[in-house]
């Protein structure tokens, strides 16, 4: 089976979230024959997730919008989040009827795909018990990488995973991430430096997560270009 790969670039979140959404009911239906994997950086946008709870957002709307931050109400599971440039986004439109239709199980395969990403270049991560994520833990402390948050209907997935890469994190001032008080959030290039390891940059890191998704799923990844997408929705 293969994994369908497109790169949308800086996309804004409304375009995403809307392809996700006609990407999963043609999954469902299966005139979109095989997964689909988009890969995306959004501008600023904090996310309320079903389970997000009064008092995660530290500020108003309106002062988010004064500083050039959207906001949306998603349909995913989860608490708050940020999206931001130099952040990764990866959407799955997996359907798990070809895989296992078990979501607790599908969500410590997309926490798989990250941590054998960052492999690549020597960055250890891993979870934490009772914490949905991407994590790196040391003498330190622990820092979060990834946030992820899903969606299914009918065993089909959309959102997905948002993999800190180069981003300031400044966004994140607004709110508190995935409603973990006092979490500390980190970005790749932030942990490769602490450690002294080659920081790569932001393509090589889509290429790895994209290529780690493919293999723990056991798919074989396929490029394909917007218009691509368009023919099989």
């Amino acid at each position: 089976m293969q994994l369908y790969l497109l790169d949308l670039g800086l996309t804004p979140y409304d375009v995403a979230w809307s392809l996700q959404k006609r990407a999963a009911l043609a999954r469902s239906a299966g005139t979109l024959d095989q997964d689909l994997l988009i890969l995306v950086q959004h501008p600023p946008v904090v996310t309320l997730g079903r389970g997000t709870k009064p008092g995660n957002l530290l500020v108003t709307p309106e002062y988010l919008t004064s500083r050039g931050v959207e906001l949306r109400d998603v349909e995913r599971g989860g608490d708050v989040t940020i999206h931001e440039p130099g952040q990764l986004v990866a959407y799955p439109i997996v359907d798990l009827k070809r895989h296992k239709q078990d979501l607790h199980w599908y969500l410590r395969q997309v926490e798989e795909s990250v941590i054998v990403a960052l492999r690549t270049f020597d960055l250890e991560t891993g979870r934490v018990v009772g914490l949905t994520g991407v994590w790196r833990e040391d003498a330190a402390g622990k820092r979060k990488l990834a946030s992820i948050g899903v969606h299914a209907r009918d065993w089909v997935t959309w959102h997905g995973v948002a993999l800190n890469v180069a981003n300031d994190l400044s966004t994140f001032d607004h709110v508190v991430p995935c409603g973990i008080d006092q979490v500390t959030m980190s970005t790749v290039r932030r942990e490769c430096a602490a450690a002294s390891l080659r920081e790569p940059s932001f393509s090589e890191v889509s290429a790895a997560v994209a290529d780690g998704l493919a293999s723990v799923f056991g798919l074989v990844a396929k490029r394909i270009s917007l218009e691509d997408i368009d023919t099989l929705l």
